[in-house]
């Protein structure tokens, strides 16, 4: 299993795919299939059936379906899209950048 340096509410861009150049923020990471959910990319049309009793209206919902993780680069907030690398500091494990060297922590929402 892949070591994973995206986490949740980092900012990604995508490299391949329908979508290749598109910027969201991740919404969930799912480990056991190496997918991510970005935030307004891979949009898909789902029909939705109405239900009273939760208040549900019917019809056709635009939702965002997950991606592959290889598919998606970290972007560094001065260099664009980047590999990501990892460095101690004391006893801790931060993620760097590998363009300027620059810690990267994720946006808290």
């Amino acid at each position: 299993m892949p070591s994973f340096n995206i986490q949740r509410n980092d900012t990604v861009q995508v490299i391949s795919g329908r979508d290749k150049g598109k910027q969201g923020r991740v919404l969930r990471v799912v480990k056991d299939k190496d997918r991510v959910l970005v935030e307004h990319v891979m949009m898909i049309k789902k029909n939705v059936r109405p239900n009273p009793q939760k208040n549900i209206q019917g019809g056709i919902a635009e939702q965002e379906a997950p991606i592959h993780v290889s598919n998606v680069m970290l972007v560094c907030p001065t260099d664009g899209p980047v590999r990501v690398g990892y460095r101690f500091e004391g006893d801790t494990k931060i993620r760097v950048c590998k363009k300027c060297g620059q810690a990267i922590e994720p946006k808290k929402k």
